[in-house]
Formats: C-alpha cells, structure tokens, sequence
C-alpha cells in the first residue's frame, strides 16, 4: 500500500468516526437512537460537510448569545443604577400613581416602535421625520397600488365583457351550425347539377362545332358578308327570272319539235351561263372574305 493509500484511509477513517460521533450527539439529545445506514463515500463527505457548518453556526451562536448575554447584564445593571437613583429622589414605580406609570409605559412603547436610544427631543423628531418619510413612501405605494387594481380591475370588467359576448357569439354560431350545414348541403346538390349542366354544354358546344366544320362554316364568315351573297343571289333571281318566263312562254309553241328543241337548248345554255355566273360570283365573295 503506497503513502497516499493510506492517508487516504486514514482521513475517510477519522471523517467516519466524526459523522458517527455528531450523529450519536444529535440523536442522543433528541432522545432517540441513530438510524442504521452505510457509510459511503457520498454520504460520509455529505455529513461531514454538514458537521462542519454546524460547527460554525454553533460558533457563531455562541458569540451572538454570549454578547447578548453581555448586554442584557448591563442593562440590568443600568436599570438598577437608575432604580436606585429614582427611588433616592422618591420616583419609585411603587409611589407613583397609576396614570403617571401608565404615561410612562407609553412613552417607552413608542420610544422602541421609534427605536429612539436616548431621551434628547432631537432624537424623536428625527424618529418622526422618518417615520413621516415612511408613511409618506407607503402613501405612494398604496396610491400606486390602488392604480394598478383599479387598472386590473377595468381590464377584468373588459374581459369577462368580452367572454360573456364571445360565450353569446358561440351559441349563436352552434344554433346557426344546422341551417348553415343545410344551406351547404343544397349549394353542393346545385353545384354538382352544374357542373353537370357544364358538361352538356360543352358538348353541346362540341357537336356544334362539328357540323359547322362539316358545312364549311368558317369564322371569316359574318353576317354583313351573308347579306351580301343575298343581294347577289337576288340579283340573279332577277335576271334568271325573264328567262324562266320565256322558257315557259316556248311551251305555247306549235309542234314543231326541230324549232322546239333549237329553242329549248339555247335557253339551256343561258341558263346554265347564268348558274355558272351565280356560282362565280359566290366563289369570288368567299375568297375575298377569307
């Protein structure tokens, strides 16, 4: 075992028997006897840290108790000096009267209340000035006081105002709750037949579209052009019409089939020069417009 190993031991050793003796005084005095526990390392450096500032606050009582000890001893004998002295001039309690005894009683009541040390009129004003600057802080302090609970006590009003509106706002609103469900109900039953309308429309829209396509419906085509092909078309009515009329004059002809057919086939011939003329004048207005 090395140097160290064994002071080591030593003091853990002497700290046990230590914590064992304070712990044997302790419980001892109380009358009861001491508690079986082990001794380790934490525990043993716990109690003895513990015996050491109990030591010190012993001490340190001590000393208190001691110098208090001292001065209540010349305060005794102050008190009997001047005992002495009052009754030599024939002041004793025991002659005075009760009045005069309850006076004096009062005068040092307020003496320690004041915590004057001496009878000088320059030790009670200044005791009441300090007094005075006392009740003067703690005047403010309770104004102040009184401030901040008028101040708290106008928030409080404020708030439960507010909770009694907000308690009255959530019963609205839980009462509202059916009716509103009801009316989301209908506008989701609306919304679905719309969006069902939508789609028809959209192929409605669509097949619209096809057969325009199908007919050769461009967009270039508008509505001043459409009166324009009328005006054509009743221009050519106009001019189709007199040989209309004299194709059915030729029905009116003597049965000669020879003159007939020379007449019949000439008026074939303007006829179709005038559809043909039509169906140019057609093309033409479309491939200006496009």
């Amino acid at each position: 075992m090395s140097e160290s190993e064994a002071k080591s031991g030593g003091s853990d050793a002497t700290r046990i028997s230590d914590v064992e003796k304070w712990l044997a005084a302790r419980f001892g005095d109380a009358g009861k006897e001491v508690p079986d526990f082990e001794y380790t390392p934490r525990s043993v450096s716990y109690l003895h840290n513990l015996i050491t500032i109990s030591e010190a606050k012993e001490k340190s009582a001590d000393i208190v108790a001691k110098d208090f000890r001292r001065k209540a001893a010349e305060y005794r004998s102050q008190a009997a000096r001047i005992r002495e002295i009052l009754e030599s001039v024939g002041l004793a309690q025991e002659s005075l009267p009760s009045n005069v005894v309850g006076s004096a009683q009062v005068l040092a009541n307020v003496s320690n209340l004041l915590n004057i040390r001496d009878t000088e009129l320059s030790s009670f004003l200044v005791a009441m000035g300090d007094i005075s600057l006392r009740k003067t802080g703690v005047e403010e302090k309770r104004a102040k006081v009184q401030k901040e609970s008028k101040i708290l006590l106008d928030f409080t009003r404020k708030a439960i105002s507010r909770l009694t509106y907000l308690k009255r706002t959530l019963a609205q609103l839980e009462d509202d709750v059916a009716p509103c469900e009801a009316q989301m109900e209908n506008w989701k039953t609306n919304l679905q037949v719309m969006a069902a309308k939508e789609r028809q429309y959209l192929q409605q829209c669509a097949n619209y579209k096809s057969v325009l396509n199908r007919v050769g419906y461009a967009p270039e085509i508008s509505h001043g052009m459409l009166v324009e092909m009328d005006e054509h078309r009743k221009e050519l009515e106009k001019k189709t019409k007199p040989i209309l009329e004299t194709l059915r004059s030729y029905q009116d002809l003597p049965p000669d089939k020879a003159l007939a057919a020379l007449a019949i086939e000439d008026k074939k011939r303007q006829y179709a020069a005038a559809e043909k003329y039509l169906e140019d004048v057609l093309h033409s207005a479309l491939s200006t417009s496009e």
